[in-house]
This record gives structure tokens, sequence and C-alpha cells, in this order.
């Protein structure tokens, strides 16, 4: 039989997820495919990521682009992890800090080591042994330098914080030059097949919109894969309560940070992130805990510049859609389903979706076994995102607020039930498949927010005290020597990739 391909791809709705989605399919398709997107300028997009993690480097190499022109371009700054206030205890802090942790030795990985040091009371605090977290700390930078063989200099690993406004402008115009079709209106509904597959699109205008394959981009609105083919949603409100985000950015800050800061508050938290031109602010919080305004006074009481807009209030509801990919609908960003951006996932899950798309890119005969396993994939990468996030809020000994005395004493699911128990045991961390977040990470997570382990992997017992305290100096002294190389964040970004910022003029 011979195999149909598709003529038409079809992405309703722009901004980031619209863009990246016709960039991407516009670069691997080769123009062998039509691709058309739909958007009014009517509707507004939703910015509440704008921190990303390291995979969209693999994406921005994938479409040929220039890091440095892509960082002038979306007033982008580097990103070497995440900084976290008043999680585990009010006045403590921890970094999740990008890359590993020390050397793994033939036998363990190296936080075992420094476990039954640590535990000794005979080993400073982990960020003293990861390249990014101590210079993070002193707010210093550089990108990797593989040519340095096994310095930690070569092992940098970076992201950005970027206006996800104008990496979206940016985006269309490089999908524009491959051939992308925009189409400028509002979308009414859509017309199905007898099969029960979409059709076509219905403009405002009166205009008809057809196609075989369907991207979903409309944000919460769902308009293709929930308003017309009735996909369902999974609320995980009960694990993640948090539903309203206030956001407002403020004037450039003296402090410009390689990290986003996120500082907890009574009834959520609050993010900072400090880009070029301005400082992206917003506090998430649960609107059962906290009013609106409550929540705007508090976030404006807490901004390092002057306000440059009114803060807006945001709705969701945690959770996901229960098909990501329905007949010939794939829903890509806030339509398949949303997550606080607490570990900056919301563009990651943008990207993800879209590399799995090439990967299960059907023909017209749409085969069910890739969107079942699709959807298999996506449904893994989901559940373990939530478990990583529930983490932060479980993981905790706050109870100065009914909120935190919530969170602190909810059931879990059992996957994260199962890890949690992994390590207080004896530290031991299992990253199962393909989950996003590395033992790493997770060790960051659970060590900074307090969650003792009993003991360490009594193999590390194998070696002496004396041998497990120089093999951890020598690693501490080295990253403090590398460190001491590196430039400030703000120096580096000035002579490598400084947008021209906008003067006033009388």
């Amino acid at each position: 039989m011979q195999q149909q391909n598709l003529n038409t791809v079809v992405i309703v709705g722009g901004g980031t997820a619209g863009w990246m989605t016709a960039a991407a399919l516009a670069k691997v398709t080769n123009g062998r495919v039509t691709i058309e997107l739909v958007e009014s300028e009517e509707i507004g997009t939703v910015g509440v990521g704008e921190s990303t993690i390291p995979m969209i480097r693999n994406f921005n190499q994938l479409l040929g682009i220039d890091e440095n022109e892509f960082m002038r371009e979306t007033q982008a700054t580097f990103k070497l992890g995440i900084e976290f206030c008043d999680w585990g205890v009010i006045g403590a802090r921890y970094l999740h800090a990008f890359g590993q942790i020390g050397h793994r030795s033939s036998i363990l990985p190296f936080h075992h080591y420094w476990l039954r040091m640590h535990q000794a009371g005979r080993a400073p605090d982990l960020w003293a042994y990861s390249i990014n977290g101590a210079a993070a700390r002193a707010s210093r930078f550089m990108r990797a330098d593989a040519s340095l063989g096994h310095s930690p200099l070569a092992e940098i690993v970076h992201s950005f914080h970027i206006d996800a406004g104008l990496y979206a402008r940016y985006l269309r115009r490089y999908a524009e030059k491959l051939g992308v079709q925009r189409t400028e209106g509002r979308v009414l509904d859509a017309q199905l097949h007898e099969n029960g597959h979409v059709r076509s699109v219905r403009l405002a205008s009166g205009a008809q919109v057809d196609g075989d394959l369907f991207i979903d981009c409309s944000g919460f609105r769902g308009l293709l894969i929930e308003q017309t083919l009735k996909t369902g949603y999974e609320h995980w409100n009960h694990w993640l309560p948090c539903d309203r985000a206030v956001v407002v950015p403020s004037a450039l800050a003296k402090e410009l940070p390689p990290f986003t800061r996120a500082t907890a508050r009574p009834a959520g938290w609050q993010w900072r992130i400090g880009l070029q031109h301005r400082t992206g602010n917003g506090h998430v919080y649960s609107s059962q805990a906290m009013s609106d305004d409550e929540a705007a006074a508090l976030l404006m009481r807490n901004l390092d510049g002057e306000a440059l807009a009114e803060p807006r209030v945001l709705r969701f509801e945690s959770g996901r859609r229960r098909k990501v990919w329905n007949r010939n609908v794939v829903a890509i960003g806030l339509s398949s389903g949303f997550m606080e951006p607490l570990e900056s996932t919301s563009i990651h899950l943008v990207q993800s979706a879209i590399a799995r798309l090439i990967q299960f890119f059907p023909d017209q005969g749409f085969n069910p076994a890739d969107i079942a396993e699709f959807n298999r994939q996506s449904d893994f990468e989901t559940e373990r995102i939530r478990d990583f996030l529930i983490l932060h809020y479980q993981a905790t000994t706050r109870c100065d607020s009914a909120f935190w005395d919530h969170v602190r004493t909810m059931a879990v699911p059992q996957t994260l039930q199962d890890k949690l128990d992994l390590w207080r045991a004896s530290g031991r961390i299992v990253r199962h498949g393909d989950e996003l977040f590395s033992e790493v990470g997770w060790l960051q997570v659970l060590h900074g927010q307090g969650l003792k382990p009993h003991g360490h992997h009594p193999l590390a017992e194998a070696l002496s005290e004396g041998e497990i305290n120089d093999y951890l100096d020598d690693t501490r002294s080295v990253i403090q020597r590398c460190v001491a190389q590196m430039p400030s964040h703000a120096d580096y970004i000035a002579a490598h990739c400084a947008a021209v910022q906008e003067t006033e003029t009388c």
C-alpha cells in the first residue's frame, strides 16, 4: 500500500508554543509540507515562563540559531540554576544548579562519599563541589570551554532567561523565511469529518482554513483539543493547590545574578528573573488561601525595582489533558495542560512535545499505535515533572500558614513516595527511564529542603576518611580556582551578547 503523506499542517495560536512549533516543523519538513499558523492580534499571550532549562540549547541548535544573536534578540541573560529561598525553613536558601556535582567514582555517585563526611560534620555544603553552584553564588559566568579537557570549566551547563514575547517574534521571522504562512484571524470553531477528525477551522472573518494535521497552541482555551474534541482534563490541584499567578515587570535591578530566584510565600511562591532590559516578577498562589488583592500587594512590596506596569492576574488549573494527541489534533503548550513554572518547565514541555511530534510525525493514516505511544510518553514525562514539583511543597518543615500545613502533610503520589523512601533509608536516588530531572537535581532539592537520610551507602565505607577527605578537598579546591578565573555575569554579557537598549529622547 502506498503511503499518503500529509500535505498541510495548521497551527492554531501563536505565542512561544505556536512559533516554536512552526519553526521546528518548517526546518525538518524542508518545504515538503505546507505549514499555516493562524493567530489573532486581539488575543494576548500568557507569559508565565521566561526562565528555561538547558535543553532549549538543543532546540536552538536544531534550528541553527547563533546563540549570541539569540541573546541579543531576546534580551536574554544566562542561567546556571535556580535559587530557592525559605522553602525548607524560613531563612534558608539553596540552589538547584545545572550540571554535575563532584565526579562519580568507579563505584558510587559522588554524593554518597560527601554524605558520609557531611553526616560526620566534616564536609562543607553540597554546592562547594558544583562549578555551576559555586559560580552562581559568586555571580560569575562563562560558557563551557571543551578545549580544557577534564577541567570543571569544560563542564559548565547553562540555560537562559528570555523575554518570551521577543523569542516568539524572533522565531516568527525565522519560520516565515522558511515558508510558514501566517494568517491573521480569530478562530471561532472547527468543522469535523465524518470520522471525527478536524477538517477545518472557521475564522471570525468567515474564512475557512483546511488542514490534515492540526496543532492546538490556543492556550488554556484548548479550542480544538477540548472545545471541539472534548478530550477531558485530569486535575492535579489536590497535590499542586496553587491556581493563580499575579505578574508584573519591574525596572532592571543593580543585581544581575545568573540564576532564577524562587522565594516561598505564605500561600505559594514568588519568582524573580533578571533580563537585560527589565526584571520579570510573578507570585504564584492558592486562591483558597489568599485573595488576588493580597497576592498583588505582597508581590508589589517585594519588587527590587520600580514596577513598569499594573499587576495582572492569571488563572490556571494544574493538570494535563487526558490525551495530548486526539485524532488529528496535537495539543502543544498550555492547551495540553499546565504545571506552575517552579522548575522552569513550561517552555521545555513545548520543546519536548515538538520533538515527540517529529519522532511520531504521521501520514494521512494517523496510525493509532503511534498516537498511543506519543500519549504514553507525554503522560510519563508530565507525571515525573509533577512529582518533582510536589517534592518542593512536601519536603518542608514550615508550619506558619494553613497552606504549608496542608502541603507538608498531604498524601503524595506513590511514584514520589517511593523516591522519598529510598532517599530516607540510605541516600539512594533512582532515575527511571527518560524522566526529566536527574539524580543530581533530586539530590539538591532533597538535601536543600532538609530531608536527611538515616544513613549513606554502605560501600562509601570502603574508603578511609582520609581518602575521602582528599577526594572532596581536591574537588572543591579545583572548583574554587576555576570560579576565580571567570568574569562576572554582567561583564560576560557586555563582552559577548549585549542587546542594544532603547533610550528615551526629548
